[in-house]
């Protein structure tokens, strides 16, 4: 694990410096679920691809950039699916992006991940891995990442980012939201799954929630490398998530780029989603 952590730390720092310095216009080329790449999503992506090819330990990965797996050692233990660049979009108005890994012990298969992380490029490069029962979060510091503290989330918390375009929601779940607001939660919505996820964790809790929409009911996020490495990381954290429904770490993708509704936070709120959900 030590080896496919040290891949993605030296993936982070060159990504860092490809966000500072590189195009960021748009390609003539689409990814696997019909977005518009950017130069700078294709460049991530072959960052990632070139670290993981010097990891012996890493047999196949996926990534949101690609249509297909691609298989790198027949004979070695771990399956990473990744989204090189979340957030892509967000580059060109200066706000914070994130890189998000699943490592996977075996097969994609959800019973199998084991260990998740995120990178935030924001102000600072900071990075958040769950492995064994804890959520380590470090920050980039002259070249190294240098562990800051472990992250447990409190059993409730002020803030909420809800993802989804409002006129699409259901109406149980914007009467949800306004709740959470008559509550006195505070909106923290950029965009950005990773930067808006981080801020959730590092301030304590609340809720993200991206749903089923009417013209999205399966969800936006996609599973393998979007949704379940941060369920995996809001659980091992002392939080939790759904898809609504059912708990994600129990659901697995039919397909590699598989959409799902999700929702994380703290433990009231994932009770509140829940409760509202389940009398539907």
């Amino acid at each position: 694990m030590k080896e496919i952590l040290n891949a993605i730390e030296r993936a982070a720092i060159r990504i860092r410096e490809e966000i500072d310095t590189k195009d960021i216009g748009y390609s003539q080329q689409q990814n696997a679920t019909g977005d518009t790449q950017l130069q700078l999503d294709i460049k991530c992506d072959l960052v990632c691809e070139e670290e993981f090819s010097k990891a012996a330990t890493i047999n196949t990965i996926v990534s949101e950039e690609q249509a297909h797996k691609v298989v790198m050692n027949t004979a070695s233990q771990y399956f990473v699916a990744f989204d090189p660049l979340d957030g892509s979009s967000l580059i060109d108005v200066n706000l914070s992006v994130g890189s998000i890994f699943g490592i996977y012990d075996g097969s994609f298969d959800v019973k199998d991940l084991v260990a998740a992380c995120y990178v935030v490029y924001g102000p600072r490069t900071e990075l958040v891995f769950a492995y064994e029962g804890v959520v380590k979060f470090y920050l980039l510091q002259n070249g190294e990442f240098e562990f800051v503290k472990n992250i447990t989330l409190d059993e409730k918390g002020k803030l909420t980012a809800p993802g989804g375009t409002q006129q699409n929601w259901a109406a149980y779940h914007k009467e949800m939201i306004d709740g959470l607001f008559q509550e006195g939660y505070r909106l923290r919505y950029s965009g950005g799954m990773v930067p808006d996820l981080h801020q959730i964790l590092l301030k304590g809790g609340g809720l993200f929630s991206y749903p089923g929409t009417s013209d999205k009911p399966d969800g936006k996020l996609r599973m393998l490398y979007e949704a379940l490495p941060f369920a995996f990381i809001f659980t091992m954290a002392g939080g939790d998530q759904t898809d609504g429904k059912n708990d994600l770490l129990t659901v697995d993708a039919k397909y590699i780029h598989d959409t799902t509704p999700c929702f994380f936070g703290s433990k009231y709120e994932i009770a509140r989603v829940k409760d509202v959900y389940a009398r539907q």
